[in-house]
């Protein structure tokens, strides 16, 4: 009984950060949106995909308009930084690091060291990202979704791909991928049609990917988790297979 509870209490501690950690950068993504465009979603485009992302962790949304109204105040001092940070991880992977920071210094460190631990090289701009192509990328609930007439409808609004993928809690979704200049017309194209994204934003996708073997993959999963448990980090990006 006594390690069952004490397995248990680790599992939810674990949890417990992983989704505090998960709110934290959904919170700063709101945060860039409001005072970017401001706070009212409606004639805000990246606030609604701030928020449908911060849906997507399951952040509540009493947190959601807190950190709306926090953003929309004349006293809130935070102001962050988009990063892009480039690099090499074990056995020549190539990964791309997208971060929201307030303090340059502090996060760089931290992705060098990360970098450093997991046998990986943190690189210069531009080091690996021609091995990517960036997409504006949704994650739609399939659930009542005509899949064929869907994608026929979605060409003239962009659509390059539509594929079966996983969102953070690995529920099957279908993922449309269409080129970024086309992100505003297939939002508005989902959204004419009641069709409320899991979450979206842009990824980078590699343009060939590399076949590791079990034991190597397992060395690149250890970096990027190293990467994520950074608060400053937002997405990590690979060209595994």
């Amino acid at each position: 009984m006594g390690r069952t509870f004490e397995n248990r209490k680790q599992a939810m501690a674990k949890r417990s950060d992983r989704d505090a950690k998960a709110f934290t950068k959904a919170g700063r993504q709101i945060s860039i949106a409001v005072k970017t465009s401001g706070p009212d979603p409606d004639g805000n485009p990246a606030l609604r995909r701030a928020i449908q992302n911060a849906r997507a962790v399951n952040m509540p949304k009493d947190r959601i308009q807190a950190a709306i109204v926090k953003a929309s105040g004349a006293a809130d001092s935070e102001n962050y930084e988009e990063i892009l940070y480039e690099g090499y991880g074990p056995h020549g992977v190539a990964i791309m690091v997208e971060a929201l920071t307030d303090n340059v210094t502090r996060t760089v460190a931290n992705v060098r060291a990360a970098f450093k631990k997991g046998s990986g090289n943190l690189g210069t701009s531009g080091s690996v990202a021609f091995l990517f192509d960036r997409y504006a990328v949704f994650h739609l609930r399939p659930d009542g979704i005509d899949r064929e007439t869907l994608e026929l409808e979605l060409i003239d609004h962009g659509l390059e791909e539509m594929l079966d993928g996983q969102d953070a809690d690995g529920n099957t979704t279908l993922v449309v991928r269409c080129s970024r200049d086309a992100f505003g017309s297939m939002q508005t194209a989902l959204e004419s049609r009641a069709i409320e994204p899991v979450s979206s934003g842009l990824e980078w996708i590699p343009k060939t990917e590399t076949s590791l073997a079990d034991d190597q993959a397992e060395d690149v999963v250890g970096l990027v988790e190293r990467l994520e448990q950074d608060d400053d980090v937002q997405k990590v990006f690979t060209n595994v297979e």
